[in-house]
């Protein structure tokens, strides 16, 4: 008889970004990863072929509680006061899933990461909420390695 094999549950997980100190988030999106079709027909052909075309990869969205922490939205400044093309304005992060055991299990790799949109929450004097940052993350590339 076969060992039985669990999925991996989604509330632990760790977010690595390259020269940030301090970066626990809530939620993480891991983008998603796709190729549009090309439709084409040669001469004759009664059908059309589908041939793949440029591979996309969708954006990171991070969700964090807000603190003193300052990096993210220094890192977003960056961005928009300077553009992509400065020293230490895209970075690689790394999303690592870890199973119950405190052990990795699963790890993305995502290279030439840029802060794209930033939303520090909303705030209301009724509620008794945390206050949630978002930071969606441009992303030229993405692996999984684990």
């Amino acid at each position: 008889m076969a060992e039985r094999t669990d999925p991996y549950r989604n509330y632990r997980f760790r977010v690595e970004i390259a020269s940030i100190q301090v970066a626990a988030f809530a939620s993480a999106t891991i983008p998603d990863e796709s190729s549009d079709p090309i439709e084409y027909r040669e001469g004759t052909d009664p059908f059309t072929r589908k041939l793949s075309g440029y591979p996309k990869v969708g954006s990171l969205t991070l969700k964090r509680g807000i603190t003193t922490s300052m990096e993210l939205y220094e890192w977003w400044q960056i961005i928009r006061q300077t553009g992509t093309g400065v020293p230490n304005a895209r970075r690689n992060i790394s999303i690592i899933l870890v199973d119950d055991a405190g052990n990795d299990a699963a790890r993305w790799d995502l290279v030439g990461a840029w802060p794209s949109k930033y939303q520090a929450g909303d705030l209301d004097g009724k509620g008794n909420d945390v206050l949630i940052e978002t930071l969606e993350v441009a992303v030229e590339n993405i692996k999984r390695t684990q």
